[in-house]
């Protein structure tokens, strides 16, 4: 498997980053472990997410903190200092869990917190798509399926202000039994564990050894354009 820890310069260019690395695997690539980092505020839609919905947009516009959409499923995050990005590139065939989408979140939920367990506990796979300390999130959970390749990304919360999520985001309409109609404060935690451990942790757990000499920059491009940085992609829904 590949490794990847490379931010660009912009938002828009680092969604379609994964998007791309989905593409290029399709194509005959490899898998790919992605690991990055956003050092300010902003907003990400999931692909189905509804701006009404789910962002406090006046709050957001006058703090200048960009609002925008990715491509997989899941729901609306809020990005900045402190929450490690993490993106993995899987075929299908590597385990038949994968073909199914139940599946293979618990395939590769559960390898993370295999291996996280032995740092933190009690560690859970919570709803459908949430990584829980204690019974609270410290991990969102998305994909973008393929033919032959899965997208699974995610954020780990390790050392995040939350504060100004009350400001930006609302509290979702459809949320997992376990939340318990909690609000961002009260419900979302961070893990305790530096983000250069838990990047180690996460390399080591998917064996990604091989560093990305090349990035597929001409699709990062072409998506940028196409979609990611088009405010009619962000406000679609």
């Amino acid at each position: 498997m590949h490794f990847l820890d490379t931010v660009l310069p912009t938002l828009a260019e680092n969604l379609a980053l994964d998007e791309a690395l989905l593409l290029d695997a399709e194509a005959g690539g490899s898998e790919t472990l992605r690991l990055w980092r956003w050092p300010t505020h902003a907003v990400v839609l999931g692909a189905g997410g509804k701006l009404a919905d789910d962002v406090h947009e006046r709050g957001v516009r006058a703090d200048g903190v960009p609002i925008l959409r990715r491509s997989s499923g899941g729901g609306t995050v809020l990005l900045g200092a402190g929450c490690l990005l993490y993106s993995v590139i899987l075929r299908f065939d590597r385990d038949p869990a994968l073909t199914d989408l139940h599946g293979s979140y618990r395939f590769i939920l559960g390898r993370m917190l295999r291996g996280l367990s032995p740092h933190v506990s009690p560690l859970a796979l919570q709803g459908s798509s949430d990584l829980t300390w204690a019974g609270r999130k410290f991990s969102g959970n998305a994909q973008q399926r393929k033919r032959t390749h899965l997208l699974h990304h995610g954020t780990l919360l390790h050392a995040f202000d939350m504060t100004p999520i009350p400001r930006y985001l609302k509290t979702p309409p459809r949320q997992p039994e376990y939340r318990r109609q909690r609000e961002h404060a009260e419900f979302l935690v961070n893990l305790p564990m530096e983000g250069e451990l838990l990047g180690r942790v996460l390399r080591d757990l998917w064996q990604a050894a091989d560093v990305w000499l090349a990035l597929p920059m001409a699709t990062v491009n072409r998506l940028v354009q196409e979609k990611y940085a088009l405010e009619e992609w962000t406000r679609r829904r």
